[in-house]
């Protein structure tokens, strides 16, 4: 692969990779059940379009 093809899959990545981290610091600061569940559904949206690691741990 060159590098023009190889960019936007990078650029793809370090974008959603910044976008998660984002959203798991405002789940960790949130006190209120209602927000926490809101990111939290945010965040397995990302997952769900995403092949790899889950990204939400799973409730048991």
């Amino acid at each position: 692969m060159s590098a023009p093809s190889r960019r936007p899959e990078i650029r793809r990545r370090r974008v959603r990779k910044e976008k998660v981290t984002k959203l798991r610091k405002r789940i960790a600061a949130t006190s209120s059940e209602a927000e926490r569940s809101r990111l939290i559904a945010k965040l397995a949206l990302l997952a769900r379009k995403s092949p790899g690691q889950p990204l939400v741990k799973a409730v048991s």
